[in-house]
């Protein structure tokens, strides 16, 4: 029977306790958000929803086609602009989600012959373009640069290494400086996904690789969201012009793929503006990350460190995790819940957001929640 297999598949699914489901989230939700990647509190920001409305108002509801045909807008090269500028790079491309910006940058920087070096702990975005590029893909230990460099040693043509700044999963930072010299050593180039940086890390929000003085350098490509430090929806790719130029001609996600929403790109350049201004906003969020974590450890809970806006504290089982995720629900609090496959080492979490809107007795809260629930 054709699709039989699926039942065989879903049924493997609720033995092990990993059914995934929906869950629609009311416009008021009273839930204490700490769910979300919204790091700096801008989704609901009275100049982000304004600067959507009025992109809608002047260009439309949608982009009405893919970038190279009628879907740029003037709006798409002020982002691009001024995303670059911020986070210090030549030049910048702005794609329809930060899933495919990280497709792009990896496929169209490794052609056929290339080696990439692949962190094991990235995120799947990076790991489908690794699967769709044309190039030869060896994945290596977690955060280890001396693993890179060893691997970059075997290639016989161009190479990269690719990897999150930050990991989604526990919050950890990349070693990028030990990564961008194990890279030079074997005039590799180094890819890095800045998602959970933007708007956290780096003087006033400008991201983990300016952080590390990489930004700007003629070797270093790096990919963004919009969708979380700026409360929108989208990605883009910030590197060398050639680079951008290069992907604007060979990039199967921005070529064939429907340009970013005016109302998307309002948002995100109404968020980037904001930032400037108030980037006091980015230490705050640091600061509640390492309230969370005081306060979750100091109970007994086994937290990791973060080393930006995201704080996991494991659980005891996949079953237990989805359990403690429900109990914090129906307490008034939303927390992420991470378990295999989900989670490259196979240890399940409650993943939390810090955000940089949160009071401290919020703070209080959530932590006093959590410890009620815990298993």
């Amino acid at each position: 029977m054709a699709f039989g297999w699926i039942d065989e598949q879903a049924s493997a699914r609720r033995r092990a306790g990993l059914v995934r489901t929906l869950r629609p989230r009311p416009a008021d939700s009273p839930l204490l958000d700490l769910a979300s990647n919204d790091y700096l509190g801008l989704a609901h920001h009275p100049e982000i929803i304004e600067g959507a409305a009025e992109a809608a108002r002047t260009w439309g509801g949608g982009a009405t086609g893919s970038r190279l045909v009628s879907g740029t807008t003037e709006l798409h090269g002020e982002l691009e602009r001024e995303l670059a500028a911020f986070c210090g790079f030549e030049a910048a491309l702005v794609f329809s989600s930060g899933y495919a910006a990280n497709l792009a940058a990896v496929t169209a920087l490794a052609p056929h012959g290339s080696l990439v070096v692949s962190d094991a702990g990235n995120h799947a975005s990076l790991i489908d373009g690794c699967r769709l590029a044309r190039g030869t893909t060896q994945v290596v230990e977690h955060g280890d640069p001396d693993a890179v460099r060893k691997a970059l040693g075997t290639a016989k043509g161009p190479a990269i290494a690719v990897s999150d700044t930050v990991f989604s999963v526990d919050g950890d930072a990349a070693p990028l400086a030990g990564l961008a010299a194990a890279c030079r050593a074997y005039g590799a180039g180094l890819v890095v996904d800045d998602a959970h940086g933007l708007g956290v890390l780096g003087d006033g929000g400008r991201g983990a690789p300016y952080a590390a003085g990489l930004a700007g350098a003629p070797d270093v490509v790096v990919t963004v969201t919009l969708s979380k430090s700026l409360g929108s929806q989208g990605g883009a790719v910030l590197g060398p012009a050639k680079v951008i130029d290069h992907l604007v001609n060979a990039a199967r996600t921005f070529i064939f793929d429907t340009g970013l929403a005016p109302a998307a790109t309002g948002a995100a350049l109404a968020a980037l503006r904001l930032l400037r201004r108030e980037p006091e906003r980015a230490a705050r969020a640091r600061e509640v990350a390492r309230a969370l974590h005081t306060r979750l450890t100091a109970s007994g809970h086994e937290a990791v460190r973060p080393d930006a806006a995201v704080v996991s504290v494991r659980a005891p089982s996949p079953d237990q995790a989805v359990r403690w995720a429900a109990d914090c629900r129906a307490a008034g609090l939303a927390v992420g819940c991470f378990r295999p496959p989900s989670v490259p080492d196979g240890i399940s979490r409650l993943r939390l957001t810090a955000r940089a809107d949160l009071t401290e007795g919020q703070i209080d809260r959530a932590v006093g929640i959590i410890g009620d629930t815990r298993p």
